[in-house]
């Protein structure tokens, strides 16, 4: 008995140390060298054998990543070594002007730089005792953050356990002895949110009536500091690792050589550090980064430019704040002055009350703001912002533009304080703000706006994909009353709708056809068209896949939608909640009766087979489709859509004017589809 319990013991730990391999392929190395399935089948032998075996489970275990429940709030810490934050520079006088303190301060000795991405996330120290992660502390106030180890597990990119021989390496540089219980190991780095990332989850938040993060470093912020890190997980947070300490101590004599044991000990390292001889390296790095920044995964707002040798760094120690040794180079900010004209109030199909800043157009990296979402009471009195003060504008890529601060020293005394209203402005109904969240909202079941952006919701074309049911339509059949539910629109006459503006019979007989045609899509596109808060797309894609039915869902306990994975307590208790309210009930009965499909079709097992397995990137403007069609029809087909191009790449498909992705696959050898090819492979041509 003995010797079989060993040799499952043996078995269980290969396995991890197999998984870890391949996490560290995938996450770090973004090179995987087997297939998901293959993948997955480990894991699931390792989480098999972990149930029968209960003993040999341990925490830093991959299936242990994600813990199973919320925690009740986060203690802080005192960091050992405080994680202090960088001087700035703006030009290329500033940077040869640190360059001249630094030549004064080395007095002829000799040193290089190590230039860095500068990544626009949040500051997280790794502790590490006997090889095994066992706390992760935010930067805070650089004295004192909080631990927030369990949520930092779930970074899939982040190892929980050392490897034994890279740590001898590393342990066999202390200068002292330490107690096996202290910790030994610390890891300092930057956790980040990559830009499709960050796209997907703002989508979410918009599909489910939330309020949406400003930015990427935001969304990291807000999703580090969230209490359940099952929800955590869903996020795809990241970590680029940039410092290591030993008790405290610097374990290498360069910088360089401290990054190149993180990257032998699986971490994530940014692949675009350089080492650099003198300034005139540093500048060519940050006239190179300050170009292609924006092709980067991730958002970065300059670089980061560091002594070398560690030696000189504890010489020339810190300020107050700042190390006298580094100094960070920022790209030029996108930003912009102008005037606030107005602030509105929009509600949203959840009843959300968004307040909204209407700006005088003023252009940021060629593009005309006009107006810049406030998000919410909360951050309308953080900033300060009335109605005509001048203020700073922000825009990064494709992020939304945001008030960055009110410019006070402008004021005339003209200007007016807003005030949320306490009444819907479109119905004049109730407003309530629900305790622990910063959104008033309309509760009134009749608002006309909630209802209108309802149908334009359940329109759209990744949920009900009605064509022709845009905007000013919807505002007519809302105004005369010819709907007042989804189900409204199936019973729809041509009288009704000829008696329309702006609507032939053309026209009226297009709409017609696309209302009824879609009584027939896809089980998921109505469970995401329905709009229940915190049901995205790909949320409703996993219910869809686990009940076949309206009628089994709206019969789910919350603990059973609770125990389905990458549906956390939240989405649960909004789901079963939904299906309670009568008027849903009423409305699924409605939509039942008026002939919309309700249960999973057969063609969903046969066209769901025929791409799958099958990772492809799109490159380039296709002409049949738009990129988001294109993945929605992979995605339907049982594919898979990345963003970048990796040995995991099974086809690249090329539209017109492609990017650096065609590179890329060409220096991979991955195969490419031009546009015609892909519509064969999806059945289209």
């Amino acid at each position: 008995m003995a010797e079989r319990l060993d040799h499952i013991r043996r078995k269980i730990e290969k396995l991890r140390e197999q998984i870890r391999y391949h996490d560290y392929r995938y996450y770090v190395l973004n090179d995987p060298v087997i297939s998901d399935f293959e993948y997955d089948q480990l894991v699931e032998e390792l989480r098999r054998l972990e149930e029968q075996y209960p003993q040999f489970i341990t925490p830093d275990s991959p299936t242990q990543r994600v813990s199973g429940q919320p925690v009740e709030g986060f203690e802080t810490y005192v960091h050992a070594r405080p994680m202090l934050s960088l001087d700035n520079s703006y030009s290329e006088a500033d940077i040869r002007e640190f360059d001249r303190r630094i030549r004064k301060l080395a007095a002829g000795r000799p040193f290089n730089y190590v230039s860095e991405l500068k990544i626009d996330g949040v500051s997280m120290a790794l502790h590490y005792s006997e090889g095994r992660l066992v706390r992760a502390v935010t930067r805070g106030d650089g004295v004192r953050g909080e631990v927030v180890t369990e949520n930092a597990r779930t970074i899939r990119s982040l190892p929980l356990v050392l490897d034994d021989e890279v740590l001898s390496e590393l342990l066999s540089r202390r200068r002292r002895s330490a107690r096996a219980d202290e910790v030994v190991v610390e890891v300092r780095g930057e956790v980040f949110l990559p830009r499709e990332a960050f796209s997907e989850l703002n989508r979410e938040r918009a599909e489910a009536g939330e309020p949406l993060f400003a930015n990427p470093r935001n969304a990291a912020a807000g999703t580090l500091k969230l209490l359940d890190p099952r929800i955590v997980a869903q996020r795809k947070l990241d970590m680029f690792c940039y410092a290591l300490l030993v008790d405290n101590e610097h374990p290498f004599a360069t910088h360089w050589e401290a990054l190149q044991w993180l990257r032998r000990a699986r971490f994530k390292v940014n692949p675009h550090n350089r080492l650099c001889s003198g300034i005139e390296d540093v500048i060519d790095y940050y006239e190179q980064f300050k170009e292609r920044r924006d092709a980067l995964a991730y958002e970065v707002d300059g670089i980061v430019v560091k002594v070398n040798q560690t030696a000189l760094q504890e010489e020339f120690g810190a300020t107050a704040k700042a190390p006298r040794w580094a100094i960070a180079y920022k790209f030029p900010a996108r930003q912009a002055t102008t005037r606030v004209k107005d602030i509105i109030v929009q509600v949203g199909r959840t009843g959300a009350l968004t307040p909204v800043a209407i700006l005088e157009p003023v252009e940021i990296g060629g593009v005309t703001v006009t107006r810049s979402t406030l998000h919410n009471e909360d951050e309308i009195e953080r900033l300060g912002v009335k109605i005509g003060d001048w203020v700073l504008v922000e825009r990064s890529g494709d992020v939304i533009p945001k008030v960055v601060k009110v410019i006070p020293e402008r004021r005339t005394g003209r200007e007016r304080p807003f005030k949320m209203p306490d009444r819907c402005p479109v119905c004049g109904g109730r407003v309530v703000r629900p305790p622990g969240e910063a959104i008033r909202r309309c509760i009134s079941a009749t608002c006309p706006a909630k209802l209108k952006a309802g149908l334009k919701f359940y329109a759209h074309r990744r949920a009900m994909d009605i064509e022709g049911l845009g905007d000013a339509l919807i505002d007519q059949l809302v105004d005369r009353g010819l709907v007042k539910d989804f189900a409204d629109l199936y019973h729809l006459k041509k009288a009704d709708l000829m008696n329309l503006e702006r609507m032939g019979d053309k026209s009226a007989t297009k709409l017609l056809e696309q209302i009824e045609a879609s009584k027939n899509r896809e089980l998921y596109r109505l469970i995401f068209a329905l709009g229940i808060r915190h049901v995205g797309e790909r949320t409703a894609q996993i219910l869809a896949e686990h009940y076949d039915s309206i009628q089994a869902l709206m019969n789910a306990s919350r603990q059973e939608l609770e125990a389905i994975p990458e549906i956390g307590p939240i989405v649960a208790q909004s789901i079963y909640e939904w299906f309670r309210e009568p008027r849903n009930r009423k409305l699924i009965s409605r939509l039942k009766a008026a002939g919309v499909r309700m249960k999973r079709g057969p063609e969903a097992a046969r066209r769901g087979t025929r791409l799958a397995g099958l990772q492809f990137v799109l490159t380039g403007r296709l002409a049949s489709m738009t990129r988001e069609e294109a993945t929605r029809l992979i995605e339907q087909l049982g594919g898979r859509v990345a963003s970048s191009v990796s040995r995991r790449t099974n086809y690249v498909v090329v539209g017109e004017e492609p990017g650096s992705k065609l590179d890329r696959a060409r220096e991979l050898g991955i195969p490419t589809l031009t546009e015609r090819e892909f519509l064969n492979m999806v059945g289209r041509q």
